[in-house]
């Protein structure tokens, strides 16, 4: 997604690939995967994550968690859907502002926001404020999906 920023960056040297995949923590897995496929995502897969060896990349040693795997139409982005059954959540950053600190949001492209918006609005989905237009490129806007999940959706209009 672009925004009219005209900034590049010089890279000496290309470490990274791709970006796999964004986590996310839920607490009801099962409402988010059909979120998440009512706005076209694909399930890649599920699967329960524990033992020594997980904990030791996590720092969470006793953990004990069902992972869901979401893909993007095109194949080249990935929501990793986490909730947490050992140890609990501890933290809760869903109502935070959107000036606030940290991961936020995740942005999705669609072809038509309003037809995605009252689609998820019947599973649940709240806008955040209003629908917006920035310029001629694009109309946007913020919805709280399943468990508060904040998430951006945006249509080009080219």
């Amino acid at each position: 997604m672009s925004y009219g920023l005209d900034d590049t960056l010089e890279i000496g040297s290309m470490a990274i690939k791709r970006m796999d995949n964004v986590g996310i923590v839920v607490d009801d897995l099962d409402e988010t995967i059909e979120f998440f496929a009512e706005l076209g995502l694909e399930l890649e897969g599920r699967a329960t994550i524990e033992g020594e060896w997980s904990g030791r990349v996590t720092g969470l040693r006793d953990q004990h968690v069902e992972i869901a795997m979401m893909r993007t139409p095109d194949g080249h982005s990935r929501l990793e859907l986490s909730r947490f059954l050992t140890p609990p959540v501890v933290e809760d950053h869903r109502n935070a502002p959107v000036n606030a600190l940290g991961y936020l949001r995740v942005m999705f492209t669609v072809e038509d926001v309003d037809d995605t918006v009252a689609r998820l609005s019947k599973r649940g989905a709240q806008l955040v404020d209003e629908m917006v237009q920035y310029q001629d490129v694009y109309r946007l806007c913020y919805i709280r999906g399943p468990g508060g999940l904040l998430i951006g959706l945006a249509q080009e209009l080219k």
